[in-house]
This record gives structure tokens, sequence and C-alpha cells, in this order.
């Protein structure tokens, strides 16, 4: 697998690898070529990631750590680039979406400050970190997870989530603009609900998921490996001419008024 694909040399940093989206781009990189570290809060999911890397002979390091963590994020990135031999890709994928999250009257203040510190501030430190690696390299890609949220505004209130990932688009807006003549280009992806064990678990709830399904015009969620596919081509030289763009990719969700079910 080594040295095949479109990500072939590209040596890629990948947070919340441990599952979900992040392992399944994780895996997807390395099968496209990449040398990938692979990073999250806990190690346990991460050893399954790099377990199904390296049985098809992928390349992977793992590294555990809070990427919101000013300190231990800048170190994440400079042990990524020393496991590596330095940084193409960022894909700033990590976050959270907490209990609690509701309306604003509603939302407890310590779960709007956590929202913002894991899903906007860990993505503002892991490009503050990761671009002089970037710049280091020639260039590159960062990818950062944003939401359809950050697009359209839910019927099911998540005010701290929400507002986290509209700032992740805004942010990764401005950066696209600002160093689009030194070779880095900057994208966001705005998913829509993604089959990860918590939204599984959640819509495994007949009501919720009868509530929802309506306004799916392909009637069902992603699977993670669908939402890797397109993080990989933002990655690629195939989207040298890409950046500062916001990608859906919610099944038709924000394009629909209304969808009548079955």
């Amino acid at each position: 697998m080594a040295g095949r694909g479109r990500l072939a040399g590209k040596r890629a940093f990948i947070s919340g690898a441990g599952g979900g989206i992040g392992a399944a781009t994780a895996i997807k990189f390395a099968a496209e070529g990449a040398a990938v570290a692979a990073v999250d809060l806990k190690a346990e999911g991460l050893a399954a990631t790099l377990g199904e890397i390296e049985a098809a002979g992928g390349s992977a390091v793992a590294l555990t750590g809070d990427i919101a963590d000013p300190v231990r994020c800048e170190s994440l990135m400079s042990e990524a680039a020393g496991a590596l031999g330095g940084l193409d890709v960022l894909f700033n994928n990590a976050g959270v979406l907490l209990p609690g999250d509701d309306g604003p009257v509603e939302t407890p203040l310590e779960v709007w400050e956590k929202t913002l510190r894991v899903d906007l501030t860990g993505v503002f430190l892991a490009c503050k970190y990761g671009i002089p690696h970037l710049e280091r390299a020639g260039g590159g890609s960062v990818v950062n997870t944003a939401s359809l949220v950050a697009l359209v505004g839910s019927a099911y209130p998540q005010i701290a989530y929400t507002a986290a990932k509209g700032g992740v688009l805004a942010m990764t807006r401005e950066m696209a603009v600002q160093y689009g003549r030194k070779g880095i280009r900057f994208n966001a992806i705005c998913p829509g609900p993604v089959g990860t064990p918590l939204v599984k678990a959640f819509l495994s709830d007949e009501a919720a998921w009868n509530a929802r399904r309506p306004f799916m015009p392909m009637g069902r969620i992603a699977e993670p490996s669908e939402i890797a596919g397109l993080v990989a081509f933002l990655a690629s030289d195939e989207a040298s001419y890409i950046t500062g763009a916001a990608y859906p990719i919610d099944g038709g969700i924000s394009a629909a008024y209304v969808i009548k079910d079955d």
C-alpha cells in the first residue's frame, strides 16, 4: 500500500482518529498511500485504527493528547512531524457534542465553554501549531470539520455546537485567504448526520429516527467512510485549485424544503 494512491508521499495529521470520521479517514489516507499520525484523546480507539491500517500494509503512528490544550497541541504537532519527517496535510476533526447543549436559555455556561474550547479553539490551535510545519514543507492542505449546522439552523437546538462549527467555517475561509499565496489550502467539510456510535445510539430510538427521516432525501445517515472520501479528495493534488470552500456532505438535507416520507 505504501507509496501508491493519490496521497502517496503525503504526511498527514488526523485528530479524532480513535473512531467515527477520524478513524475512517486515517484508514482511507493510509490506503491512498499517506503516512498518518493518528491523534486522539484516548488510546483505546487508536489501537483499533492502527491495527486496521497495519493489517492492510499501511503506515501510521498513534499519538494521544488533548488538541484543545495549547501546550499539548504544539507538542503533538512536533511529535507528528518528527515521526513522519514533516507534515503536508492537517485534518482537524476532533470535536464534541455534549449533553445539555440546547437553546441559548437552557444550555449551561460550562457546556457552552467546553464545546467552544474543543470544537473551535482546538481547531484554531491545530492550525496555529500545524501551519508552520506545512510552510516548511512548501505548502499543503488543511481540512477542518465544520457541520451542516454551520450552514443552516438546526430544528433541534444545539447552540454551542452550532456556534463552534460556524466559527470553524468562518476561520477556514479567512485562513484560505491569508495563506493562498503560500501554497496552503484550507477547506471545510459540513457533514450531516453520520453513523458514528453516538449518533447510531441516539437514532436507535424509533421516535427520534422517525422525527428526522422525513427531512433526509436519501432516507439514511452517512457512513464515516463516505465522509473520508471527501476529505481524501480535498487533501490530494486533485483539489489543487480548491480553497476557502465549504462542502456540504449531508445526503441533500440542506437542499430540501420538506420531504414527504414514504
